[in-house]
């Protein structure tokens, strides 16, 4: 990832993103340089217009809409709440009526 950063900060100040451009900001970020990465890395990128692929690239992403219940789901959900309270209310009861034999 490292490397991708090297190339953006190299756009973004305007200047050629090559090997040793690259080399020479990963260098002074303090990270080993891989030859291998940072050939494969300018080899991929030649040609590519890096202003347009950022603009499609930043495309907001909407919120994914709360699920909706469906028509009586509602309804359904405030039977099984009532459901469920009975029954810890029974096995409480249960309980206290170990407790004295």
């Amino acid at each position: 990832m490292e490397y991708v950063y090297a190339a953006l900060l190299l756009h973004s100040a305007k200047k050629e993103i090559n090997k040793e451009n690259v080399s020479s900001v990963l260098k002074a970020a303090g990270v080993e340089v891989n030859d291998a990465k940072v050939e494969a890395l300018v080899s991929a990128l030649d040609g590519v217009n890096i202003e347009e692929a950022l603009k499609n690239a930043a495309l907001p992403v909407a919120a994914a809409p709360a699920a909706q219940p469906a028509a009586g789901g509602e309804e359904k959900m405030e039977e099984k709440a009532e459901e469920s309270e009975e029954k810890k209310e029974e096995e409480a009861a249960a309980g206290l009526a170990n407790l004295f034999g």
